[in-house]
């Protein structure tokens, strides 16, 4: 009976490995497995990374720096490789808060002997921090603004051994350039606003913050505007005075308008229209339209080659703003086009307040308002 015990009790060895020595080669053999899982698992993150750097070396060919109009971050907003005499890239991450911060201290000295500039204070701010504005930006911009005011400084000082500077001014003024001014509402002359945001008032609108997300219609690329969802028909606002440059359809855009600054440095692109009447009554290319003017109306036209057709599946606004230093930038790989999200949050004070025209589809803005731009733009071109 004991060596029959004995006899089972040196097969369960056998099967198990037995004793000591058994488990010794049973970790070993566990080792070995650890080891292989974590040469599996480097191997998978050397593929990862390599698998990425390739993919970033073809987006930057295909797009040839579309792609870095996505990047969010600390990296410069101007590309200072300006050759040719024209800069060839911009990032604008001014946030709202300190866009209402650079322009209230406009408004607030337009009159005093030390005047502060909003897209000055705003350019330094921005040559300061790499453009990314931090979240002390806001706090900055005051305090600038308040040296200047007391005499203790000027920009001219502050800004002296500023590499960028210049670039950063010249760029915000691209964005910035039209939206301040004098203007005429109603009679009275006024100093401060005058551009729009692009949604009449009282018409309810949600949006996000979606530049750069992914279209894959056509051909796969990056989202380079802003969409505002609402209902079909909203009136849709000119942002800036100008001069219609574009009407009629596109394939991508459906129903769509562009607006060219007087200046020429700004394209505003707004796009998916309604179908069957997209535009304010009358309007065609070569008009000049001044701020506030109701200029087309909310849809879901576009991703269609045949005109007319609904293909987008939700009711929206799509609006861009593209900058234009030269000429060659307005069509194909070198356009510039900009993040319109904080802009359009700070364009939500200044909304256009319009009246449904009779029984028909057409509004129209309430008060009119001049613009010295858009009339000296007309007394030009008589």
């Amino acid at each position: 009976m004991q060596d029959k015990m004995a006899e089972v009790g040196m097969n369960r060895k056998k099967e198990y490995g037995g004793g000591y020595h058994g488990r010794t080669r049973g970790g070993r053999e566990q080792g070995r497995i650890v080891v292989r899982v974590g040469l599996i698992f480097l191997l998978a993150l050397v593929c990862v990374y390599t698998v990425k750097e390739l993919t970033k070396d073809w987006k930057e060919s295909v797009w040839q720096g579309v792609y870095d109009a996505v990047r969010t971050g600390r990296e410069q907003a101007v590309e200072v490789t300006a050759e040719g005499g024209y800069i060839k890239w911009v990032e604008f991450h001014a946030p709202c808060e300190a866009l209402n911060a650079a322009y209230e201290l406009d408004v607030e000295t337009y009159r005093d002997k030390r005047r502060l500039h909003w897209i000055e204070l705003l350019a330094y701010e921005g040559a300061r921090t790499g453009g990314s504005f931090d979240r002390n930006s806001v706090k900055k911009i005051r305090e600038t603004g308040e040296k200047i005011k007391s005499g203790e400084t000027t920009m001219a000082k502050l800004t002296k051994d500023m590499k960028y500077y210049d670039y950063y001014l010249e760029a915000y003024t691209a964005v910035l350039g039209g939206m301040v001014g004098e203007f005429t509402l109603d009679g009275k002359h006024y100093y401060g606003l005058k551009a729009y945001s692009p949604i009449a008032k009282g018409f309810d609108y949600s949006h996000y913050d979606d530049f750069g997300s992914s279209r894959s219609y056509g051909y796969s690329r990056p989202h380079l505007g802003h969409d505002m969802m609402g209902q079909i028909g909203t009136p849709i606002i000119a942002v800036e005075s100008g001069y219609v440059e574009a009407l009629g359809w596109n394939q991508y855009g459906g129903w769509r308008i562009g607006i060219r600054s007087f200046d020429g440095k700004r394209y505003y692109y707004y796009a998916h229209l309604r179908q069957n009447y997209p535009y304010a009554e009358d309007l065609a290319e070569g008009d000049v339209v001044t701020a506030g003017d109701v200029i087309g109306y909310m849809g879901h036209t576009g991703y269609s080659a045949k005109e007319n057709v609904n293909n987008i599946k939700t009711v929206h606004l799509h609006w861009g703003l593209q900058l234009i230093f030269d000429e060659s930038q307005k069509e194909g790989n070198n356009e510039i086009w900009i993040d319109c999200y904080e802009l359009t949050k700070f364009l939500y004070k200044n909304r256009s307040e319009v009246t449904k025209v009779g029984e028909t589809k057409e509004w129209r803005r309430t008060t009119q308002m001049t613009d010295p731009a858009a009339e000296a733009y007309r007394e030009e071109k008589r």
